[in-house]
């Protein structure tokens, strides 16, 4: 009896032990390389043409770390560990942060689509609906002032019609300087005065701590649908560009090729650096691709491109890494594939 209840202890500590290595969650974030997902299910053009090779979507994945799996991240030279704290921007819930990286998502979608149907000469029009606040940083000036969802329509009086032309207004101000923002909330007009503050994190940037985002309604033809479910963020729009282009022209930009890359992607087809590049190299490695663009941040020292290069000649792949600062860029590489 005296051993049966010994075993009892000793095998209730190992499940304890166990359960708390496998499932509690600690103050920690991993970062670790994801999947290169093919994009033409991801992307359909009306009648679009099919290509031989495929463009792929990278990701990176992510999660709160459990004791076992923050163990195993120490031992891993691309899992990256940050603290919860620096993951989430304070005073903005796990929730929340996940809605406006799929916000960021359908912005980086609408981008690549005008980036590709206007290089491919296709029918596009667009219309712009407004300003509008995504999330509002607790401890920064907007925080008691503005609201998610406010349609922010002039700064200072003078009308904006995308987040871009705020955001450049702001970024040659300095802390302490007031601005004014009209603003329709729930079919009201009000008026907000908000003093500038530089960002705790950042203090050489100046702002009021607000994200926003440039409600445009984009329609065109032939008709674009895109399915990409749960993935978030920005980084996709430089392949969603190409593969658009792709699907829009006769000629087979693949080539056969299996095609990666990553960058954010602006209305004017420039390439902008995105983060955990060494993961998604290591990603596109593993699905077996043969190219993968990377933005090269006009040479910069540090650039994404100089990163997924080491990153490449670390894990010894034959993956060519091409350097490229616009649509353009990637376009003129492809039309020069064998």
């Amino acid at each position: 009896m005296n051993w049966n209840k010994k075993k009892i202890v000793i095998y209730s500590v190992f499940i304890i032990v166990m359960a708390f290595l496998v499932a509690y969650r600690l103050p920690y974030y991993i970062y670790k390389p994801g999947g290169a997902d093919a994009l033409s299910p991801v992307v359909e053009v009306a009648d679009g043409y099919e290509s031989e090779g495929d463009m792929h979507l990278v990701t990176v994945r992510g999660g709160q770390a459990t004791p076992l799996q923050y163990l195993w991240a120490l031992t891993q030279p691309h899992q990256e560990i940050e603290r919860l704290e620096d993951v989430f921007p304070e005073g903005i819930s796990q929730e929340e942060y996940f809605q406006a990286q799929l916000q960021m998502m359908e912005s980086s979608q609408e981008a690549s689509t005008v980036v590709a149907y206007q290089a491919a000469n296709q029918e596009i029009d667009i219309s712009y609906e407004g300003v509008y606040v995504v999330t509002v940083l607790e401890g920064m000036p907007a925080y008691d002032k503005l609201e998610t969802g406010d349609k922010i329509t002039a700064i200072n009086d003078q009308v904006i019609k995308d987040a871009e032309e705020l955001i450049e207004m702001v970024s040659g101000m300095e802390a302490g300087e007031e601005i004014s923002l009209t603003i329709d909330r729930e079919e009201t007009q009000i008026n907000e005065v908000v003093t500038l503050a530089a960002f705790p994190d950042n203090p050489d940037q100046v702002g009021i701590g607000i994200q926003l985002v440039t409600n445009r309604e984009v329609t065109v033809d032939p008709e674009i649908t895109f399915t990409s479910g749960e993935i978030g963020g920005p980084s996709a729009g430089l392949m969603f560009s190409l593969e658009i282009y792709d699907q829009l022209t006769e000629e087979d930009f693949t080539k056969g090729y299996e095609i990666a890359g990553t960058g954010e992607i602006s209305y004017e087809g420039e390439v902008g650096r995105i983060g955990g590049i060494d993961k998604k190299v290591i990603a596109a490695d593993n699905e077996g691709c043969t190219i993968f663009f990377a933005p090269n941040e006009g040479g910069a020292e540090g650039s994404n491109y100089q990163v997924a290069v080491e990153t490449a000649n670390e894990i010894d792949t034959s993956m060519e890494i091409v350097p490229v600062d616009t649509f353009e860029d990637a376009i003129t590489y492809l039309e020069n594939l064998e």
